[in-house]
Parts: C-alpha cells; structure tokens; sequence
C-alpha cells in the first residue's frame, strides 16, 4: 500500500521517478479502510530532505500511511522557505488534541549545546510528554533519540574526542525482538554526531533494552521495555550522498574534517560512496509499522492511550 502525501510537496516527484507508491489524497479519500496516522517533528535544517528521506522508508510498507508534518512554533527556521512551511507544515497547537498511531522525531544539528539551552526545548518536552498519551509508539533519531533518553529516563549526553562519521557495522544484542525480525546478525548504519548518550546509564537503566549497537559507534537502536520509544542515535535514513554533502560542505568551510569511515571505496572521496544500509533501514521502518503500529494499535484511534489509564 502507499503513502499518503499532498500532490505538490517536493518529495512526491522524487518518490514517484523511484517508484514508490505514492496515492494521491483524492484517491486516499475512495479507500474504504483505515491508514496509519503518523506525525513527522522534522527539527532538521534540511526539511525537504528529510521528508523525502523519511516518506521514502515509509512508503514502502504495505500499509496505507497518512503523514502530518510538523515544525516547532517556539524557533523559525530559516533553512526552508516560508511558502514550503506554510503550505505543508502544522504546528503542535494544530494536533495536540489529536491521536497518532505513531510519531517520528528528527535529529537536529543543536548537539553541542546544553538540552534546556536549545531554543524550543520546551516545546520539544511538551510534545515528548503528550506522546505518551497521545501516540501508539515513538521514533527518536539522532539529536532527537539524544533527547529522548534525557527528557523520558534521565540518560546524560557527552561530548566525543571527535566527530563520529561514517557507515558502522552493528551487532544485534536482542534477537528476539520485534524490530528486528528478519536482520542479519550483523548490519550497518551511517553516524554523524558530535556527541553520545551515556553508555553507562543506558545500559544500568532497567527500563530500556540495547538491541544493537557497533564496537566503534556505540549503541544504535535502544528501545523501552515497553516498546512505545524506539531510539535511533544513527541516521539510517539518509541517502547515499548525505555523508558525502555533510563532508565537502565542512571542507569547504575549512573545518578539515576527517573522511568518513568506511564510506569512500578505498577511503577516497573522489569515488561515489556505496550504500551498505538500506536493505536494513527499508527493513527496521517496515517492522516498526507492522509490530509496532499496525498490531498494536486500536482500530479507533480515538482510543490510543486508554491503555496507560488502566
């Protein structure tokens, strides 16, 4: 089954030449069933590449999925035009009297700086809370999987001796779990942060489990106990030029940065990198929207959270 978008948002073109089933909302509208409703917190400075990167994971589940895309009302960006914001984008005040079957929140590139010291956290905490009642299950990437762990259970961040840059292999620590129905023993997902969660806290917490995670880069998918938040710290949606883009554009701002691992063939950034992690990314969004949505949450989606008040 498809995606549900608007026709005129920019990743529609790019999804349909992929050929990814893209439905129409006219069409969507005749369809005598029930999508998943998903909401997108897009925090990235790059929203149209993110949306495309995201829909592109969502789109290829079999399951109808209406998406809401969402911007923090407390900070403007200024990456994307107002004319593309006002056109597809809500704000929380526009939803917050709504239920989700399940939410995404994005990284963002605030890494360094303190939680309370980025300018919509405030925000950000009141959507993580109403998530909790609100929201069948929840995706944290990144900064956002960062700040998760921090508001939800209290997990601090570090600053690394250097950037983490490049595509890992990742070790699966949980087998029996869900999410990672039908993954090899070992697979690979590109990182691009500053900092880390602290390990130790993850891993002495026992309300969440480390499904995966990589010898050089640390845990990648933590999730709770109960399944509702799922925290990516990689970017296993990104494309196979978004390290290459991230790279050259510090080159050129005269950072020097190192070349990302295991990403140029022969480490040379001449060479069009090759992607080693889409099978497992198409894989950990389709499995999320099976066991996680789909199975999981009630018909009427009225009615999601009326589990906690039992």
């Amino acid at each position: 089954m498809p995606i549900k978008i608007p026709d005129k948002l920019p990743a529609a073109k790019t999804l349909k030449d992929e050929r990814i089933f893209v439905m129409t909302e006219k069409r969507a509208a005749s369809q005598d069933i029930r999508p998943l409703k998903i909401a997108i917190l897009n925090i990235m400075p790059t929203k149209i590449t993110t949306e495309t990167q995201l829909l592109r994971l969502l789109g290829n589940s079999p399951i109808q999925v209406d998406v809401d895309l969402l911007k923090t009302q407390t900070y403007e960006p200024k990456n994307t035009s107002n004319e593309h914001l006002s056109a597809f984008y809500k704000v929380f005040d526009d939803i917050k009297d709504k239920k989700y079957d399940g939410l995404i929140i994005t990284g963002a590139p605030v890494e360094i700086m303190n939680f309370e010291d980025v300018e919509y956290w405030d925000e950000l905490c009141e959507i993580m809370e109403w998530s909790k009642t609100h929201v069948t299950s929840t995706l944290h990437i990144c900064w956002g999987a960062q700040a998760g762990l921090y508001y939800h259970f209290g997990i601090d961040k570090e600053l690394l001796p250097k950037k983490i840059s490049g595509v890992y292999n990742h070790k699966i620590k949980k087998r029996n779990v869900k999410l990672l129905r039908g993954f090899d023993d070992e697979f690979y997902a590109p990182h691009s942060r500053y900092t880390k969660s602290v390990s130790e806290q993850i891993k002495a917490n026992e309300k969440l489990d480390v499904l995966a995670e990589s010898k050089e880069a640390g845990e990648l998918l933590i999730s709770s106990k109960d399944r509702k938040m799922l925290f990516i710290t990689g970017h296993m949606e990104y494309d196979a030029e978004t390290l290459a883009s991230e790279y050259f554009r510090d080159v050129n701002k005269g950072i020097n940065p190192d070349v990302p691992e295991n990403y140029f063939p022969g480490n040379d950034p001449k060479k069009a990198p090759i992607v080693k992690w889409r099978s497992a990314a198409t894989l950990l969004f389709s499995n999320w929207i099976n066991y996680y949505l789909y199975q999981e949450t009630p018909y009427d989606i009225s009615k999601v959270g009326d589990k906690l008040k039992k």
